[in-house]
């Protein structure tokens, strides 16, 4: 690493206590590591998962652009628990860290596969939906390349200090056996890329919490770690009719002997039901249905978002095909298998039965009818929710601004909306779907996101935003690039309604 690359650092014992005065610090273009001077980064990013290493991979075709991205893990992991063989993305390998706004960058997926000789097998392979595996070893791939790119770096706090015009980040260096250094560096802006944490419904977090106690009870982002064990099990219950779900039942019951399969898979959806994958339908994870999502009312936003659930908490239409099939061939031999797929079922409450078993109390919605349901292990296919940001952000709560849920507020550049005396950024990723909508979790926005911060940071057109993203017009009144115009599309005004412009198709 060059001294113009590396991260400013400020080893511990010269810092001050928290809400210290600046006075007396080390100056932030001057770095003590092995002493070594440097400006303040440009950008810090906290948490390195595909979409701050979307953002990290685009940042390094920039000149000049000082950058680096610190995430407490070890090394780089995406969904370990998931990654069930034979598993693939629901994106095509386009969605990968750069392509869409950089199709001739060198972190692109085809270049790994070229850096590893594996272009022409991939070819005639014929796959535009690829595993889940290899996007993980792909990302990895892209990780070991990257100097800004620091794992082992846990962040503590960040402190906003108005005489420097910087934000500084503590952080603690961390090693096989805990932690190594405590230090800080200083940045001008900062990305939030801290991803999301597994849900746990509330009648059953008691029970998943006490992992190792008797039954199994886990939830699905571990089920790799527990399968050996969850296959031992005379009967399991899967909770949640989303991919994950799916996907934990197809394998448990591809792996299950015939006619003794113990397999219950419940959930509270209505159906089992297949996403929602037209070519139209999946315009609403383009930039355009983004920006027209963000200048929606905050009311019809909230509406909006509940709705469109088929969109990314449904099964892949494949997967669930792959389930009936695998049921179907199991009845060959005249019989039914021994697994029962019950929707429109909620988990009232749930308890142990001794050491070895799991009582589900269900209610269904529908029928008004409540029974018992003992089980030998639970897997939770139960989603995920945005990791909060509050234990980051403490010291800058006064001054970040809010919507009338109290939610963090988010300007179409993916920026805290904050106090005017803060000069540097806070951007955030995943974590805006209720300003941003259903795309906000999406690896097939991940590259234009990116692009997106990168010209808001640099204030140019480091990389060409596409004018025009889908044959979709969303709204009366376009939003964003189609405001400018659009071919295809005019607006007439009405004299008699200012505010009124009807789209006129010519």
């Amino acid at each position: 690493m060059t001294t113009a690359d590396r991260p400013l650092i400020v080893p511990a014992q010269a810092k001050a206590q928290p809400g210290s005065p600046v006075a007396g610090r080390r100056r932030p273009d001057a770095a003590a590591d092995g002493g070594q001077d440097g400006p303040p980064l440009d950008l810090l990013g906290v948490g390195v998962g595909p979409f701050n290493l979307s953002l990290a991979a685009l940042a390094e075709g920039l000149p000049g652009l000082r950058t680096a991205f610190y995430e407490q893990r070890p090394g780089f992991q995406w969904h370990p628990g998931m990654l069930i063989e034979g598993a693939t993305l629901q994106v095509p390998f386009l969605a990968d860290l750069v392509t869409l706004a950089d199709p001739a960058s060198r972190w692109s997926f085809l270049s790994f596969l070229k850096a590893r000789d594996r272009l022409f097998p991939f070819y005639f392979a014929e796959r535009f939906h690829i595993e889940r595996a290899e996007y993980d070893a792909y990302c990895r791939w892209v990780c070991e390349g990257l100097e800004s790119v620091h794992f082992g770096h846990r962040v503590e706090s960040v402190r906003w200090h108005p005489e420097l015009r910087l934000f500084e980040v503590d952080f603690t260096r961390l090693g096989s056996d805990g932690p190594v250094a405590q230090g800080s560096s200083y940045a001008r802006n900062l990305v939030l890329g801290v991803g999301t944490a597994p849900h746990v419904p509330e009648p059953l977090r008691a029970l998943a919490s006490s992992v190792g106690a008797g039954a199994p009870v886990v939830h699905s982002s571990d089920y790799l770690d527990h399968r050996e064990r969850l296959l031992e099990a005379g009967h399991v219950t899967v909770i949640g009719s989303g991919q994950s779900g799916a996907e934990v039942f197809l394998d448990l019951l591809r792996r299950r002997p015939v006619g003794r399969e113990g397999l219950h898979w419940l959930t509270r959806s209505a159906a089992f039901s297949p996403m929602e994958y037209s070519k139209l339908g999946l315009e609403h994870f383009t930039p355009d249905y983004t920006s027209y999502f963000h200048g929606l009312p905050e009311s019809v936003r909230d509406r909006l978002v509940p709705r469109q659930w088929q969109l990314h908490k449904a099964v892949d239409h494949g997967t669930l095909g792959a389930v009936h099939d695998e049921l179907y061939h199991r009845t060959l031999s005249g019989g039914w298998p021994d697994a029962v797929l019950t929707p429109g079922v909620a988990v009232r409450t749930a308890g142990r039965i001794g050491a070895t078993r799991v009582e589900l109390h269900l209610e269904h919605v529908e029928q008004g009818v409540r029974t018992r349901l003992a089980t030998d292990a639970v897997v939770l296919a139960t989603g995920y929710r945005e990791r909060p940001l509050g234990s980051v952000l403490a010291s800058l709560e006064p001054y970040l601004r809010r919507d009338a849920s109290e939610r963090l507020r988010i300007d179409e550049q993916y920026r805290l909306v904050t106090d005017r005396s803060v000069s540097g950024a806070v951007y955030v990723q995943n974590a805006e779907r209720h300003t941003h909508g259903v795309g906000a979790p999406d690896l097939g926005l991940a590259a234009h996101r990116s692009a997106v911060i990168l010209n808001s940071l640099t204030e140019q057109e480091s990389y060409r935003i596409p004018r025009r993203t889908a044959f979709t017009t969303f709204g009366l009144r376009p939003e964003g690039p189609l405001a400018s115009g659009t071919p295809g599309v005019a607006e007439q005004a009405d004299p008699q309604h200012s505010d009124f412009r009807p789209l006129r198709m010519t």
